[in-house]
């Protein structure tokens, strides 16, 4: 019996991983059930032996994604042997080599389908919605610790900063998907790590022009 639970959950996961790089590929509205199951070899008819619907085969995905992500960047954001500061930068350089490595192409799931679907279920909207909240307190918590040694400013709480660097980060994806080229994450990072959480970068301020 115990055989028979465990291929059900592999297969499982299998649909799910397959599911991933369909709408990666495609966003959910055009990812077709029958081609996920055809890449993992599923009889037709059996996905809803392990999904209630493709919402909630979605909401699978977006969890998947989640821990994924987890289990791959918090060790990372939480190791104390490397600077706060440089552990977001070697966040942000690791996904720069996923996006060089697939030609800029397919990009962040959540971010994805958040603009696909936020405003086209709101069972979606709250799952990517819960998932980017729990991303930002990681970020929020590596910034703090930052502040805390003074290698990151303190112009603002780190929730704040930490939601700024997400959403920037989350827009240059999107626009390096758009032109195909790194320049938008090349400018962010440039942008981000030498002025905006640099305590050394002075503003600075052009007085306007008389007319």
């Amino acid at each position: 019996m115990s055989s028979k639970v465990l291929n059900r959950q592999d297969t499982r996961l299998l649909l799910i991983q397959a599911g991933t790089n369909v709408m990666l590929e495609k966003g959910y509205t055009n990812s077709g059930i029958q081609e996920v199951l055809s890449k993992v070899g599923v009889p037709k008819g059996s996905f809803y032996h392990y999904f209630d619907s493709k919402e909630d085969f979605a909401i699978a995905i977006i969890e998947e994604f989640d821990n994924d992500f987890t289990s791959t960047q918090l060790p990372l954001l939480r190791d104390e042997s490397i600077s706060p500061k440089q552990r977001l930068r070697m966040h942000c350089e690791n996904k720069i080599e996923c996006m060089r490595s697939s030609q800029c192409r397919k990009g962040c799931l959540l971010g994805n389908l958040s603009q696909e679907m936020a405003d086209q279920s709101e069972v979606l909207r709250h799952a990517l919605s819960t998932v980017m909240g729990k991303w930002t307190d990681m970020f929020a918590a590596c910034i703090e610790a930052g502040q805390q040694n003074g290698e990151i400013p303190k112009f603002s709480n780190p929730q704040k900063i930490a939601e700024f660097l997400i959403s920037g980060w989350e827009g240059a994806v999107m626009r390096a998907k758009t032109i195909k080229s790194l320049e938008p994450l090349e400018t962010f990072m440039e942008l981000m790590f030498d002025h905006i959480l640099n305590p050394d970068s002075k503003p600075t301020s052009t007085p306007p022009k008389k007319i």
